[in-house]
């Protein structure tokens, strides 16, 4: 069967850059890059590159980008074999979009087959001790104005001018119970999905935002999962395109609820 070729986003080397430290390699839970005979970072097969950009945030002399292109189509089964066969099962269950079966306990039963292996939406049950109060307490929304979400929020918006503005992942105000107290009050919010979202366009707009509305502060909400790196990526493209010296500080949310570390961009290298 021929491979599928499809418009989307996919890494690129250059090899001038690279230095062969060979930390891509590790950082790419797909395996999708090796060493070449040169000692620089090659695509092994298009197919074993989920366009997510994991590898990014290891790469010191920047020789990484990722592109949006044709190219063959990520294929999770054929890279969750690959990583299985080169890197061993335990490996094999962090590969993104990998599919697991599950077998029923009646003899003969049918296995059902479900993705499991992106950290991202790997199903997991928290578990929370019960409130002493069985009330629900209203509380204080600190949303103060309208739209939210990137594609509809305009550049032009008056709400934006001078403002303390949060970029938050769309996840982080249901994982967060304190998102309204700790992390929007008295900030504008704009929230986006790099995994889901249609992203072309996002840095643009963002940087455009920045450009016309002197915005005063640029805080960026993600929750602990591969794919919201890719946010926070935007965001820095974003403060760099727009020309002024804003400087993004980055909020990490852990699936737990909790805030699992605040800081600077590099803080990304937390998101496991």
């Amino acid at each position: 069967m021929p491979t599928m070729t499809v418009k989307r986003k996919i890494i690129e080397i250059d090899r001038d850059l690279c230095n062969g430290c060979g930390l891509c390699t590790t950082a790419c839970m797909e395996g999708a890059l090796e060493l070449d005979e040169e000692g620089k970072a090659v695509l092994v097969r298009e197919i074993f590159c989920d366009g997510m950009g994991a590898c990014l945030d290891v790469c010191a002399p920047g020789a990484l980008k990722i592109v949006e292109r044709e190219g063959a189509a990520y294929d999770p089964t054929a890279t969750h074999q690959h990583v299985l066969r080169t890197r061993g099962e335990e490996a094999a269950r962090s590969v993104h979009g990998a599919p697991v079966q599950l077998h029923g306990g009646c003899p003969g039963s049918r296995p059902m087959t479900i993705e499991m292996g992106c950290p991202g939406s790997r199903a997991i049950t928290i578990e929370r001790e019960p409130a002493s109060d069985e009330r629900t307490v209203p509380g204080r929304s600190e949303l103060t104005q309208w739209p939210v979400q990137l594609h509809l929020v305009s550049p032009l918006a008056p709400y934006l001018r001078d403002a303390d503005l949060l970029v938050a992942a769309d996840c982080t105000a249901f994982a967060l119970g304190s998102f309204h107290r700790d992390l929007l009050k008295g900030k504008k919010l704009v929230i986006a999905c790099p995994k889901l979202d249609d992203t072309r366009g996002y840095v643009e707009k963002m940087a455009e935002i920045l450009r016309l509305n002197n915005v005063r502060s640029l805080t960026v909400a993600v929750m602990v999962v591969p794919c919201c790196s890719g946010l926070v990526r935007m965001v820095e493209d974003a403060a760099r395109q727009s020309g002024t010296s804003i400087a993004p500080e980055v909020v990490v949310v852990g699936i737990d609820g909790r805030i699992a570390s605040t800081g600077t961009p590099g803080t990304r290298a937390a998101l496991c």
